[in-house]
């Protein structure tokens, strides 16, 4: 099955999981192992269904499924229209997200911090995509309260952000205070620094130029 065939596969599923279809119902329907149904459709919201079919006054109201419903139909034509975005919407995006989350010392470098692998795998892509850089010089320091796995947190961004162990520096471990819940950012804030004072004042010029352009009020 070529790439398409598959984006088709999990639009599908997730189409299916926001109608409240078990993964069973939907690894059927597809034709694929229960597993990969699992991983499409971890982050779609669902009603789930009554175990007792029978009992009516526990069904999801029917303006609640047709919202999730359109919220999954989103996120399907938003999957296809990212399709196809060209690479220069994306280094204007990469742009943008910079100016939005990115550092801003002079003379320290690029760098962002975030709990959301989504905006640092972005990042870290960015930098690669865009930009001629030595990798050996992307560095990451990751911000974690005491108490929680500092080695799991650690294999997870070495994973996500595809960057050795060995350039990940001391982290900081931030003690307990108060109400702090243990489950919140379990792995961490890490922010991801690559050390080139020339590229970050290119990068905050090319922000700079592109705000200028913009026809703002005033």
């Amino acid at each position: 099955m070529g790439y398409r065939g598959k984006v088709e596969e999990q639009q599908r599923a997730r189409e299916l999981r926001a109608r409240s279809w078990t993964l069973s119902e939907i690894a059927e329907e597809l034709g694929v192992s229960k597993s990969s149904v699992s991983l499409w459709v971890r982050d779609v919201e669902f009603v789930p269904r009554p175990r007792n079919r029978g009992h009516r006054r526990n069904a999801p109201h029917p303006m609640r499924l047709e919202k999730l419903a359109q919220l999954e139909r989103c996120r399907v034509d938003a999957g296809e229209w990212a399709q196809r975005v060209t690479g220069r919407e994306l280094f204007a995006y990469g742009l943008a997200l910079y100016a939005g989350e990115g550092f801003k010392t002079d003379g320290r470098g690029l760098g962002m911090a975030n709990t959301s692998d989504t905006v640092l795998r972005f990042f870290v892509w960015w930098l690669r995509r865009f930009f001629e850089i030595d990798e050996s010089r992307l560095r990451v320091r990751i911000y974690l309260h005491e108490g929680l796995d500092l080695v799991a947190a650690t294999r997870y961004w070495v994973d996500a952000l595809a960057i050795p162990e060995r350039q990940f520096t001391k982290p900081y471990q931030a003690a307990q205070r108060g109400s702090f819940r243990r489950a919140k950012h379990a792995m961490g804030c890490p922010s991801v620094r690559y050390a080139d004072s020339h590229l970050h004042r290119r990068v905050l010029a090319m922000i700079e130029a592109i705000t200028s352009v913009a026809d703002l009020p005033g």
